[in-house]
């Protein structure tokens, strides 16, 4: 059990730069496994979920080398398609190697994937998807098995959107036959950057940022260079440290664009934003305003992955906010751990509505990470929050934030992860 100590009263102010997201790298690793060669990946957060993907890709033959933030991946063709359990259990991310082992080996054996518990999260639209297409998937086990003598391209609908269905067909469909047409796909900026890096090793995509994205299968894929986009849930975080502790913030090396639904929402709080094509600054009020309603929804919407880290800014904003909880259903753990650090919080029974009466000031407290973003939360609360705070985490939160502690401190924060 890790432990971050955090000590209240600081302000956060100054300078930081944002370095390459988590969810735009964990697709772009499964997707070196489609082409020949050698791929160089810049901008690659160092993070526990990209060190689980080295192990598979390791796993897998390919032979990798990670230094300063690029990844280099040679990859003489997989050597197995069968991934190991303990690394898939980890992370949620480890289904896409699925659609990328069925793009390039037409076989695939996987253990049903881990990651954080704030839902069901079924993998239904993936399995869909890719059965439409032509693979045939059998589950005994606990274990898939998935077998496809050649993939089709095909019409499919996603009744829901999902990034990670989207991701995944998308990987299946760029090595196989004719045109695959994905309806009511993802929007998400991650994807749009994972098929920046696989329209780079040749493949032919479409519309990818839309609703509708075509892929025009090939025959094969090259090796590459290319560059991680930042991370917006990264940038998020650091701009509610600031708007918490009433701070000053310049965040650079992030597309403004990417994060306009967080701005709005910090806006709405009372935060002066100020863009540039780069970079965005955050002035914080002298105390943060209530929000009366906002949603969680599907990119351009609210991000859910910064839904935890709000309602530990709503803890203290003057008035009464209502979160509504869309995406996941199990999205609340972290209100239980604010309610310890003196939040007036009230979840509904089918934790989908989150009721958030604002107060002056939190106290200090021992609290429990129970999941990545909710774990980031309690950090926030504790930068914001009078004496120490003690966040016991189970390694969620470096699964997705790179030396979370160290870039706090070099703002102005007191935060030490202990052993």
């Amino acid at each position: 059990m890790r432990k971050y100590r955090v000590r209240g009263g600081n302000r956060i102010c100054g300078a930081l730069g944002i370095g390459g997201a988590k969810n735009a790298a964990l697709p772009i690793l499964a997707a070196v496994l489609l082409s020949e060669g050698e791929s160089v990946i810049h901008n690659c957060p160092n993070i526990a979920d990209i060190d689980s993907s080295i192990e598979i890709l390791r796993h897998l033959g390919c032979r990798v080398d990670f230094v300063q933030n690029t990844l280099t991946v040679n990859n003489p063709g997989p050597t197995t398609t069968e991934l190991p359990t303990e690394l898939v259990s980890k992370m949620r991310s480890s289904i896409l190697f699925m659609g990328a082992l069925l793009g390039r080996c037409r076989e695939v054996t996987i253990a049903s994937p881990g990651g954080c518990q704030i839902g069901s999260r079924p993998i239904d639209l993936h399995l869909k998807g890719l059965r439409k297409m032509g693979a045939v998937i059998n589950e005994e086990n606990g274990l898939m098995y998935a077998k496809a003598e050649a993939l089709k391209g095909t019409q499919i609908y996603l009744k829901e959107v999902s990034v990670g269905a989207t991701e995944n067909l998308i990987l299946a469909a760029v090595l196989a036959q004719g045109e695959t047409t994905l309806l009511n796909a993802a929007r998400e900026p991650e994807i749009v950057d994972l098929a920046r890096f696989l329209k780079s090793m040749g493949a032919v995509i479409h519309g990818a940022g839309t609703s509708t994205v075509r892929i025009t299968g090939v025959k094969k894929l090259r090796g590459t260079t290319h560059r991680v986009m930042p991370d917006r849930i990264v940038a998020g975080t650091f701009l509610l440290a600031a708007a918490m502790t009433l701070g000053d913030l310049t965040l650079t090396g992030i597309n403004p664009h990417d994060i306009k639904a967080i701005t709005a929402n910090l806006r709405a709080m009372g935060c002066t934003i100020k863009e540039k094509p780069a970079s965005v600054r955050l002035r914080a009020p002298r105390q943060l305003i209530a929000i009366p309603h906002f949603i969680t929804e599907a990119h351009p919407g609210f991000p859910t992955d910064m839904q935890p880290t709000f309602v530990a800014a709503l803890s203290t904003a003057k008035g009464t906010s209502v979160v509504e909880e869309r995406v996941f259903e199990s999205r609340a753990a972290h209100a239980t751990e604010l309610i310890r650090m003196g939040a007036n919080i009230v979840v509904t029974s089918d934790e989908r509505v989150i009721v958030i009466k604002g107060r002056p000031h939190l106290h200090g407290a021992t609290v429990h990470s129970k999941d990545l973003r909710g774990g980031a939360a309690l950090i926030l609360a504790g930068l914001a929050a009078q004496a120490e705070t003690l966040v016991l985490d189970n390694g969620y939160i470096e699964r997705g934030y790179e030396s979370l502690p160290e870039n706090l401190t070099k703002i102005g924060g007191d935060v030490i992860l202990q052993p």
